[in-house]
């Protein structure tokens, strides 16, 4: 709970409630500083009895009879001595320029700060309240009231006078009056009263609660939150009442508002002033405890809560004890709570001091944080609200922040927090960095240090750098793969590798950092050289990358022995920058990997590598024969004799079937395939392949006394040879496995094939048909002839220009067109007519000499 405290300076501070063992976590939600200045200087020698607040200045009332106004520091622009006596209250208008005095000796004025206008008057009983109209200073507004026994109402006459009439009297002394627009509320001995001026109709009694208590030791406080909503404070009960409109069938002869208790509660200390803050109240209590030594009661701090009104009960925001000047000596009357709308400033006001509280901002909100060494959400508000705060930087908070988790030896978080607050300030992170160096955690701040806009000094990068070389090999390489290499001196990080790689030389993780640095310094020479030490993976995007083809000529085997796949696709990707003669040089000494790269350049293109195609043959033989026979089918090249050469000495009996039946010697091909595969099905496909009678003879005769063999010509010649003649040279008496089974197959075939026969035939009768009516369709069909159409023959046109003469034409059904006349005449043995052009283009050489024949 926090306290006022009373320093030197003046200044009130929060501090820690002595009943209190542990500090509270809740934010407050206001916070406290003395008036002083020369309010310091007049409560040395005189004591505070009112005060009333404008967002311009405030009017302070004493109990020597002064009023003082003051700027809201606190000092003294202006006094004013209006009686020797206590003065009871002071009253100013909206505009700040009328103000109202009553003194306990009965005087009232009300004048004018900055005119000449003036009210002066004597009363026989002491006037404990006075309000001025809110828009005293409109003419028709000249009205102000006073309160002592009775309620009196001053207004202004047409002839500037005065003129007094009583509002209410005879409950008791008059305590305390509020003026609001047209509403003026007062309190006395036996409750609220409010009087609609506008109507001069008393509209409503609100009775206090607590008859017990004396009226002039505990009064009523009373506060306008606005027009219509009247704040009612007295002992320990909260009213909050509403002004409300009657509806006109509802009046009759009561007044045109009522009044409605719209909340009702009670609080756990006595009020001593009240104020709206928004939709809550900020509620001043006096507080009487019981000490536990001496059973006695004592006056108290006084409180000040920021409540939540409900409908019957309320919520308690937040609580603060204030320790103001004398406060063991004031009793509830002595204290008041003053406001101001437009800022929301609250001034308790005490005899021996004043006090200012406001509701914190947002640097406020950031110190608290501060205090509480919550560094991460003063960072987050400090951003949020960075156009608001001006005691506040984002920066300061931040490095705070960071020396915060670094005391914590939160390192980590302390460096990754270092990107965001740091930003782009170069100097910074230099400092951070040496900070970070000198408690021996450069590691970890090196992830987060920027490697462009900005960049930091060389020897910044260094530094990290040599601190990984010397403990932390993996993380070296970490480094010098993701920062850039311009960020430091690449030669001297080079020298401290080779340095370490003298006590290390094998050390694989130092020898790749060493080539990477390599590369970026274009020393591709040393870097390929380490990579192919390695076998890295790398090697062949270096060479791709920075064009290195010349520098790898005389290190193919070394490419080939790493990869060979990725090194041949390299190769022949390349053919332009290493030659395939140049490759094929270079593996000589390596059969296995010359043949890798020949089959892989035969597979891209069957004619590049022609010269090699005799050299793969023996490779293919030696290494791949499985592949042997397809490159045999493919090549155009390979010389066929040194092939079946080295199929036969190798005994590649397949091979050599294919090189013997492309070099035209099929009955040998047929008869090995027979003698040494023994594979029947095989002999049949190749005498398929061949289509050579005498192929099928020869197999015909070999297999004869070989049932397995018969077997398989009956179930596989159907359709190539006439399977009597098979049949027919059979022995009797041998034994055929399933033969019947190849019988029964033998004659579906050849159902098959009749059935096949008779369904083409059927097609073909029925597509010529078809086409028959088809063309009898079209040569039915007439043709047109008019003026535009010439006789073939003598290229006149075919119609005559006279056409009432007779005349005769021929028409055949190729669109050509004759004269009658102009076609020879038919013979005897022929007589049908024929185009004579279609016909002779259909005439070979010849023709004619035939035609006289016939």
């Amino acid at each position: 709970m926090a306290e006022a405290e009373d320093q030197e300076t003046g200044s009130l501070e929060e501090s820690t409630d002595e009943s209190e063992e542990e500090e509270s976590e809740e934010e407050p939600k206001l916070k406290y500083e003395r008036l002083s200045n020369g309010v310091t200087e007049i409560l040395q020698k005189d004591a505070a009895s009112c005060m009333t607040v404008h967002d311009k200045f405030l009017a302070l009332g004493t109990h020597y009879g002064k009023v003082y106004l003051l700027d809201v520091q606190g000092n003294i622009t202006q006094k004013f001595d209006v009686s020797p006596v206590k003065i009871n209250q002071v009253s100013l208008d909206e505009s700040g320029e009328h103000m109202g005095v009553c003194a306990e000796d009965g005087k009232v004025q009300v004048f004018g700060l900055y005119s000449g206008e003036e009210f002066h008057e004597t009363f026989d009983c002491p006037i404990k309240i006075i309000a001025v109209h809110p828009h005293f200073v409109r003419s028709s507004c000249k009205q102000f009231v006073t309160g002592g026994k009775k309620l009196l109402l001053f207004e202004r006459s047409w002839m500037s006078r005065w003129k007094s009439s009583v509002l209410h009297e005879g409950e008791g002394n008059i305590r305390s009056v509020k003026w609001r627009g047209h509403l003026i509320a007062w309190a006395n001995n036996m409750g609220v009263k409010i009087f609609d001026i506008t109507s001069k109709q008393r509209i409503t009694n609100v009775p206090r609660d607590d008859i017990s208590l004396r009226p002039d030791m505990y009064p009523c406080s009373l506060c306008w939150k606005d027009n219509v909503t009247l704040i009612i404070g007295w002992g320990t009960s909260v009213k909050i009442c509403s002004v409300k409109e009657r509806h006109a069938n509802e009046m009759r002869d009561l007044p045109s508002r009522y009044v409605e208790i719209v909340s009702q509660f009670e609080t756990e200390f006595y009020i001593s002033g009240l104020a709206p803050l928004c939709d809550q109240l900020v509620v001043l209590s006096y507080v009487k405890e019981v000490s536990e030594k001496t059973e006695r009661e004592y006056c108290a701090r006084p409180r000040l809560d920021i409540i939540q009104p409900l409908s019957e009960t309320c919520e308690e925001i937040s609580s603060d004890a204030l320790t103001v000047r004398g406060f063991q000596e004031n009793e509830c009357r002595d204290y008041h709570l003053e406001y101001s709308e437009g800022e929301s400033l609250f001034y308790i006001v005490s005899p021996r001091d004043v006090v200012v509280a406001k509701e914190r901002d947002q640097d406020d909100h950031i110190d608290w944080l501060l205090e509480k060494k919550k560094y991460e959400e003063a960072l987050m508000a400090a951003e949020i609200s960075q156009k608001n705060i001006k005691r506040h930087k984002i920066l300061d908070i931040g490095l705070a922040y960071i020396n915060h988790l670094v005391a914590r030896g939160e390192y980590d978080i302390a460096a990754r927090k270092c990107q965001k607050i740091l930003g782009k300030n170069a100097a910074l992170w230099e400092y951070e960095v040496y900070k970070f160096k000198e408690i021996g955690q450069l590691k970890a701040i090196s992830p987060y240090l920027p490697r462009g806009d900005p960049v930091l000094k060389p020897l910044i990068y260094e530094m990290i750098l040599h601190e990984f070389l010397e403990s932390d090999y993996e993380g070296f390489a970490t480094l010098i793969r993701e920062w850039p290499g311009d960020l430091y001196n690449n030669s001297v990080i080079v020298q401290a590798v080779r340095d370490h790689l003298k006590k290390d030389s094998q050390n694989r993780t130092l020898l790749k950092t060493l080539a990477e640095l390599y590369t970026y310094d274009k020393n591709y020479g040393n870097a390929l050289e380490i990579y192919l030490t390695l076998r890295h993976k790398d090697v062949f995007q270096l060479i791709h990358k920075h064009n290195l083809f010349s520098s790898i000529k005389d290190k193919i085997v070394l490419l080939m022995d790493f990869d060979s796949e990725k090194a041949v696709d390299m190769l022949l990707d390349n053919e332009d920058k290493i030659s395939i003669k140049k490759v094929v040089e270079e593996l000589e000494d390596r059969p296995e990997l010359q043949h890798v790269y020949l089959h892989k350049l035969f597979k891209r293109d069957h004619h590049k590598g022609q010269r090699y195609h005799e050299k793969q043959i023996s490779l293919y033989a030696e290494f791949d024969r499985p592949n042997l026979l397809p490159f045999l089918r493919d090549s155009i090249h390979c010389p066929l004799e040194k092939a079946l050469e080295i199929c036969q000495q190798r005994n590649f009996v397949e091979e050599t079937v294919y090189l013997l039946s492309r070099m035209g010697n099929s009955r040998s091909a047929l008869k090995m395939i027979m003698e040494e595969l023994h594979d029947v099905d095989k002999a049949i496909e190749f005498a398929k392949e061949q289509d050579d009678a005498e192929l099928w003879e020869d197999l015909i005769l070999y297999s004869i006394d070989k049932p397995p063999f018969i077997t398989g010509l009956l179930n596989n010649i159907g359709t190539h040879v006439d399977p009597i003649l098979l049949i027919h040279r059979i022995k009797e008496g041998m034994e055929i496995p399933n033969l019947r089974d190849s019988l029964v197959k033998i004659l579906q075939d050849y159902n098959l094939q009749i059935l096949l026969r008779e369904g083409c035939k059927k097609i073909l009768v029925a597509d010529s048909l078809s086409l028959l009516k088809k063309m009898h369709r079209t040569q039915m069909k007439g043709i047109l002839v008019d003026e535009e159409n010439i006789c073939e023959s003598c290229l006149s046109p075919i119609l005559p220009s006279d056409a009432a003469k007779p005349f005769s034409m021929v028409v055949f059904h190729c669109r050509h067109m004759f004269h009658k006349e102009c076609l020879p005449v038919p013979s005897m043995t022929s007589p049908a007519q024929f185009c004579n052009i279609c016909s002779a283009k259909h005439r070979g050489p010849g023709s004619a000499i035939l035609e006289m024949k016939k």
